[in-house]
């Protein structure tokens, strides 16, 4: 349960990413800016906090002795995650971009039997099923958004989106397998924003290229988004992870919990950027996604439970 609250924690935190990402969308920002100055703004933010307590020099040598791996996984992690999501919302409002990233979930379950080194691990099979209902809530969303803009725009919001679902936990359980427990979750959020800094450079060399340099309003928010959402509510949300990594119904629920990003987003649209409220269908499919992430943790609950009763029959 402890794991679940902070998913939930960090769902609000990565919330500030959809909404303020859309606003400098809307004030004619350039994607390229907001996602490659998130990362930029966090390296030194990280440096000084890892610093802090003199551990930067475990991450630099586990880097140097595996760059290839923290070069990849990395880029996928964070660099595949994260530019589709600011693509995306050239073509969507955030609260759609935030409800059509929980196809994460469902990739997440998908990925055990490919990363899980324990053969005797499985897709689960329940948390797929209840994903499948978070999955229903996405289509009908975007079924909704279909009928209001031209199929190009729909597939520029979805394509870019299914590229981060797989990419965020594929990387981020990747990373943890290099990381092998070695380093802590703040390490290896800096070891991996170091990692993928080669990819944010060339990003950020784009968005020069096509748009110049970016405004004061875009430098101050995407700050904003990376102590946000790249420090505090990256951190929460891999400290849960790691606190569940080898039980794969829990660290499906703690996946799901990211669904929660789908409501702050939408309450901080309609509140700071006046959006226009969502269709009852769109609200039908937020719902489902709702009750999709309830359902998560009510399974990992149970599954809980029936762990700690196996290990007092069998004493």
């Amino acid at each position: 349960m402890k794991a679940i609250m902070i998913g939930i924690l960090a769902a609000m935190f990565f919330s500030v990413t959809f909404i303020l990402n859309r606003s400098m969308e809307l004030d004619g920002g350039s994607w390229a800016w907001s996602a490659s100055l998130r990362f930029i703004f966090m390296l030194p933010l990280l440096l000084l906090i890892v610093g802090f307590k003199r551990n930067i020099k475990p991450v630099l040598l586990h880097i140097k002795q595996n760059p290839s791996a923290w070069l990849i996984w990395s880029t996928v992690g964070f660099g595949l995650f994260y530019a589709p999501i600011t693509f995306a919302t050239i073509y969507g409002p955030g609260w759609l971009v935030a409800a059509t990233f929980q196809l994460t979930i469902v990739a997440g379950s998908f990925l055990v039997p490919i990363l899980d080194k324990n053969k005797k691990q499985k897709i689960p099979i329940q948390a797929v099923m209840i994903s499948l209902v978070i999955l229903g809530g996405v289509c009908l969303m975007q079924l909704e958004h279909a009928n209001a803009v031209p199929l190009g725009s729909v597939l520029l919001c979805v394509l870019p989106l299914l590229v981060s679902a797989v990419a965020y936990p594929l990387g981020n359980r990747k990373m943890m397998q290099v990381a092998n427990g070695e380093l802590n979750t703040f390490q290896r959020i800096l070891g991996m924003t170091i990692a993928s800094m080669p990819f944010w450079i060339l990003i950020s060399l784009y968005g020069f290229a096509s748009h110049g340099l970016p405004e004061v309003s875009q430098l101050s928010q995407t700050f904003i988004v990376a102590v946000f959402s790249g420090i505090i509510a990256t951190v929460l949300f891999f400290y849960a992870t790691e606190l569940v990594q080898h039980d794969n119904e829990k660290l499906a629920g703690v996946e799901a919990t990211q669904s929660g990003e789908v409501v702050f987003a939408l309450i901080g649209e309609l509140l700071l950027l006046s959006a226009p409220m969502p269709s009852i269908v769109s609200f039908i499919g937020i719902l489902l996604v709702i009750i999709g992430m309830i359902f998560h943790s009510l399974a990992t609950i149970w599954s809980n439970k029936k762990q700690q009763q196996n290990l007092k029959e069998a004493q």
